[in-house]
């Protein structure tokens, strides 16, 4: 990667975009199934899958990475950077990517659209209000949580036990005031007390609904069966008893139809769905990806965090649900993360990077050896699944060809079908044509995709075989509260639901501290909850939170305007 690129905003905003209505003529989305907002956002009517549900249907590649380091691994830029290249060499290619969460954009991360000459664009409205599905979310989400009060508050009639409640209200923001709260203060015209919190907006089940729906009707009947709580005998109470379930569908009818916006290159981008992934399931629309899949030749999605959470969630959440098959998996990485791995230097969120920089820019063989042993359980959890597998290395200009060479081979030596440094960031498509070509090849490899475990395997089995084979820990420790919760969802016939597994993205482990390939560990199962509707069980793995914080030196300090009205500092 060069050093003397623009920032992220200049190079949005300098984008030459074409208008959305060209960006969809091309990619085979009549009139009628286009939805303009504005001249370069769209959302595509669902009546789109009926109308070609008899073409063929695409490959289907995800974008997943080594365990994530405060300097970023590049998954974005390397799912746009490929989708990019593979236009390039001729390919019809579409790329499918989660919505920004205004947490993270406004928190340490940043936004969710790439980065350098690889990005979703208009990336400023795409990285805040965009098409309003977060907001509808929202309120179909806080709607329920009043509902449910005002049924408690108004003689209880569905029994209700105000302590074992299963929903909080959210906000679309890190705000770790809001992680205990209680509501109904003030006397009884505020209804009851009880103890409760907030949840970011992405981490919420109605998210995951959205994201895991494959139409209106199937949206309606996973609301209906969401469980917002327990009875005082631990009997479910669903959305369909409160009699809110078809007024979240309505408020939810809009957001579930993709985004359709372009990269740079322009290129098409399906942009739908936003569930965390050390919480949530952590990867874009079902409806995106069948879309997606019926109108170009290779699709290219991307898994939230590291390979064992958005990817492995990726496989035995979103495509047992769905029916999607992995034709490939690219594992993303850098040099440098690698070598932080590796021992090389110790970097914690909001540290400046002047603090690590020589460390992380000299060449280190030892440490970049040593690091690579993150890289190795990954490729060998991806490939554990029955796809083949690709390495791209997000080149900087500071890597040496020794450093790049070894990861190569490295990775090939682990199994992969093969392995290149891309330069998405700094040349966009034509950095990453080599890497393009290459996951073309995988998906035409021998496949038996497959998932992790059964349906009918035991909660606790499943729960173990995950951190066991995916995290390599030696065993989990389930807690009283979460071998309650087990035995109470196995009673109620929830048992063959999936596991949504929330723990950090920082670590292998469910420790943040512990990195490379943490060894002699036990998992802690501190609680498990019911996402009925989304379809999965997710148990809190250590100290995993559902509401993130605000850093000492959050990013919106530097986001305004300018005097022209244009924005600044973002990103």
């Amino acid at each position: 990667m060069a050093h003397d690129v623009p920032s992220d905003l200049e190079i949005a905003q300098a984008a030459k975009m074409e208008r959305i209505t060209n960006i969809a003529e091309k990619l085979g989305i009549t009139d009628d199934e286009l939805e303009p907002h504005g001249k370069y956002m769209a959302k595509i009517d669902l009546s789109v899958i009926e109308r070609l549900k008899g073409n063929p249907t695409g490959k289907f590649i995800t974008v997943t990475a080594i365990t994530p380091t405060p300097l970023g691994e590049g998954k974005t830029v390397t799912n746009i950077g490929l989708g990019q290249g593979m236009a390039k060499i001729g390919k019809k290619v579409v790329n499918t990517l989660r919505e920004p969460s205004k947490g993270p954009t406004f928190g340490i991360k940043g936004g969710a659209c790439g980065g350098g000459y690889s990005q979703v664009v208009p990336m400023e409205e795409i990285n805040l209000h965009f098409t309003g599905d977060i907001h509808a979310t929202e309120s179909a989400n806080n709607l329920t949580n009043a509902a449910l009060d005002a049924s408690i508050l108004h003689k209880n009639p569905l029994n209700i036990d105000p302590n074992n409640v299963n929903l909080k209200r959210c906000v679309d923001l890190n705000d770790r005031a809001l992680r205990d709260v209680v509501v109904g203060l003030g006397g009884r015209a505020n209804s009851y007390p009880r103890q409760t919190g907030y949840d970011i907006t992405v981490a919420t089940e109605v998210a995951a609904i959205v994201a895991m729906t494959s139409g209106l009707r199937d949206l309606r009947e996973r609301l209906g069966r969401m469980v917002v709580g327990f009875t005082y005998d631990k009997k479910p109470v669903t959305c369909e008893d409160l009699k809110v379930a078809g007024t979240m569908t309505v408020l939810l009818k809009n957001a579930i139809k993709p985004n359709l916006v372009q990269t740079l290159e322009n290129t098409p981008v399906i942009n739908h769905g936003f569930p965390f992934a050390n919480v949530a399931h952590g990867n874009n629309s079902v409806v995106a990806d069948l879309v997606a899949l019926k109108l170009g030749d290779y699709v290219i999605t991307e898994s939230g965090f590291g390979a064992d959470c958005g990817a492995e969630k990726l496989f035995d959440i979103k495509c047992r649900a769905s029916g999607l098959k992995m034709d490939a998996v690219v594992i993303t990485c850098s040099i440098r993360a690698l070598k932080m791995h590796g021992g090389a230097f110790v970097l914690k969120p909001g540290q400046n990077y002047n603090t690590i920089k020589e460390a992380a820019e000299s060449e280190n063989m030892e440490a970049l050896e040593k690091g690579a042993e993150n890289l190795k359980v990954h490729i060998e959890n991806m490939l554990s699944f029955g796809a083949p597998v690709v390495v791209t290395a997000n080149r900087f200009h500071f890597d040496t060809d020794k450093e790049v060479d070894f990861l190569v081979k490295y990775a090939k030596d682990q199994g992969a079908f093969g392995a290149a440094p891309i330069e998405a960031w700094s040349k966009g498509g034509a950095g990453c044509t080599e890497a393009a070509q290459l996951v073309c090849d995988a998906c035409d490899q021998p496949n038996d995709f497959h998932f992790l475990y059964p349906d009918d395997m035991p909660i606790e089995e499943k729960i173990r075989t995950i951190c066991q084979k995916i995290y390599r820990a030696d065993d989990i420790i389930m807690s009283p509260l979460a071998k309650r919760k087990a035995k109470l969802y196995t009673e109620l016939g929830y048992a063959n639901l999936s596991i949504n597994n929330a723990k950090t993205h920082l670590s292998l482990s469910h420790d943040p501290s512990l990195k490379g390939v943490p060894k002699g560990f036990k998992v802690p199962v501190r609680d498990i909850r019911l996402s009925a509707g989304a379809g999965f069980l997710y148990p809190l793995l250590g100290t995993m939170r559902t509401m993130p914080g605000l850093p000492s030196e959050p990013a919106f300090w530097k986001v305004d305007i300018d005097k022209t009205g244009k924005t600044v500092g973002l990103f």
